[in-house]
């Protein structure tokens, strides 16, 4: 099958355009379902559930990502919209580990023993965490993460679901409980580098760097896999640093774990159309990229042996480890809310210029009516 490959800068924009326009390619990979999710709304995307053998994912997918690939269409009828390829994980600590085994300190697997931790250093006389969420226009999307992992962790995949569509209000029982946890170490000045008063103005990027002073200046640092980016480029995975996966709270919601990733979409139906989307949903399908770096694999037939550095390895293990995985909520919401108030008001919230009620008012205000 010969595959002709074509991108686009202005990738979002155009591939509306064209399945509107009847031009749509054959398959489109879209880096988020909330693109996806519109594109079913035109009713020209095709229902997977038939084409793709189901016991097939079943067995290959954790049940998480054949959840999140059903959507609804135009005559309200739920169809599987896509399939999962190359993924990335959020869920994780980064930590100075040369530093950190040093002091004695111990990686935690439940969120006590990490606020445990938090507090251990405190007593030491350092700050636990770095934290930082400036971020130009997007300032404050670091903490849409946090309140998106904890609501993850202390209620259900149906909330969560609810919370990202608009039926669980921002202002309930639910987010209020996971802003708890999340200001338990945001706002308590002994546990963060620089107190509550520097999160709004320190650059995202910048934020995990004094974990690399000498002595590090802070030892915690949550974000996905991107950040060793940031990172002092003579320090090394394994060596100077490593992570642990950002610790479950209730036991009753199990070993979440949130996610970005791609998605491929199907827009006509045809035998050698058919055999590519199932050679998508395979771990052959991503091998090539995996072995070469930079690629993480959702599929079960992924050997982990094909990760060839360390950080790409363990990430990929937490992902098949996990109980369940769920979609960035930011990057599901309305791009007025996820992209635009829910940003704006946590970190007035933050900055201590609005109480909660307000934010959590805010943010519900701007949610565009049906």
């Amino acid at each position: 099958i010969d595959i002709q490959y074509e991108g686009s800068k202005e990738f979002e924009a155009s591939i509306a355009i064209r399945v509107e326009g009847g031009d749509a390619p054959d398959i489109a990979d879209l880096p988020q379902p909330g693109l996806l999710n519109t594109l079913v709304q035109t009713g020209k995307v095709i229902d997977l559930t038939s084409v793709i053998n189901q016991d097939w994912l079943k067995k290959n997918y954790n049940q998480s990502w054949l959840d999140m690939s059903m959507m609804t269409n135009p005559d309200g009828k739920k169809i599987m919209a896509g399939i999962w390829a190359r993924v990335n994980g959020k869920s994780l600590v980064w930590y100075p580990k040369k530093a950190f085994d040093e002091a004695g300190y111990k990686i935690p697997t439940t969120w006590d023993e990490m606020m445990a931790l938090t507090q251990q250093i405190a007593d030491d006389g350092d700050t636990a965490w770095c934290l930082g969420i400036e971020s130009g226009a997007a300032t404050g999307w670091p903490m849409t993460d946090w309140v998106e992992e904890v609501m993850l962790r202390t209620t259900s995949l149906e909330n969560y679901d609810k919370w990202v569509t608009g039926e669980l209000k921002f202002d309930s029982p639910e987010v209020r409980k996971a802003m708890d946890y999340i200001t338990a170490i945001w706002f308590n000045d002994s546990y963060v580098y620089g107190g509550r008063a520097a999160i709004a103005t320190t650059a995202f990027g910048d934020a995990p760097k004094p974990m690399f002073d000498n002595p590090p200046k802070c030892w915690l640092h949550k974000q996905g896999n991107f950040i060793t980016t940031f990172f002092p480029e003579d320090k090394v995975a394994g060596v100077d640093y490593d992570f642990f996966y950002f610790p479950p709270i209730d036991p009753a919601y199990g070993k979440p774990v949130l996610v970005a990733g791609d998605i491929y979409a199907m827009f006509r139906d045809a035998p050698e159309v058919r055999a590519v989307m199932q050679f998508f949903s395979t771990g052959a399908s991503l091998e090539g990229w995996v072995k070469a770096g930079g690629a993480i694999a959702p599929y079960k037939d992924a050997s982990l042996d094909w990760y060839t550095n360390t950080v790409d390895r363990g990430v990929a293990e937490i992902i098949q480890n996990a109980s369940s995985v769920r979609f960035d909520g930011s990057d599901l919401m309305p791009s007025a809310v996820g992209a635009g108030s829910f940003w704006k008001s946590m970190t007035s919230y933050v900055t201590g210029s609005i109480d909660l009620d307000t934010a959590l008012k805010e943010i519900d205000a701007t949610w565009p009516t049906k």
